[in-house]
């Protein structure tokens, strides 16, 4: 039996200025670098909860941007194992902006991973369960099977849409290019 762990353990901390070339057209980090720092955070987060060489994203359940971060903020990104299932760990990350002139805080993102580890044949493997201490960790925890079980129905409606999916070249298809 695998014993469970406190979040805590899990936990990646990172933070980082803010780069001009990591500013779109608005002046504001782009998406995708936050997504980038996101899944590699989350994947630190998952490989120690599990205790593996190599885990794998499984899905990225949501990323929602509640604020914008500018050059003049840091970017710190905060994740932990927030629930699992028997081969599946699901992160929870949280980004916060600073303002490096006046010290305000505030909560840029928050993100949802789903993980899995495998084991040295790239099979999954049993992790961990969770032993939530915080209220954050708490309510994380609870409404984790919730969010597991939207995953579930998420993940077989790809796999419908994916079966009917047409995989031509469009101008195979007799589709007009411009």
């Amino acid at each position: 039996m695998i014993h469970a762990k406190h979040p805590r353990e899990s936990l990646i901390v990172n933070t980082d200025q803010v780069m001009i070339n990591d500013l779109n057209n608005y002046n504001t980090l782009f998406g995708g670098v936050l997504m980038k720092k996101l899944d590699n955070n989350a994947t630190l987060s998952a490989r120690r909860h599990a205790r593996v060489k190599e885990c794998v994203t499984a899905s990225t359940d949501s990323i929602d941007f509640l604020y914008p971060i500018t050059q003049s903020d840091s970017v710190c990104v905060e994740s932990f194992v927030s629930y699992t299932g028997d081969k599946s760990m699901e992160i929870f990350c949280k980004v916060i902006a600073e303002d490096m002139m006046t010290g305000k805080r505030r909560m840029a993102a928050t993100a949802f991973l789903t993980f899995v580890a495998l084991d040295e044949n790239k099979k999954p493997l049993s992790v961990p369960g969770i032993l939530p201490e915080t209220k954050e960790e708490t309510f994380l925890y609870e409404s984790g099977k919730e969010r597991a079980e939207q995953r579930h129905i998420r993940r077989t409606q790809s796999k419908q849409l994916n079966n009917i999916i047409a995989l031509e070249k469009p101008w195979e298809k007799g589709a007009v290019t411009s």
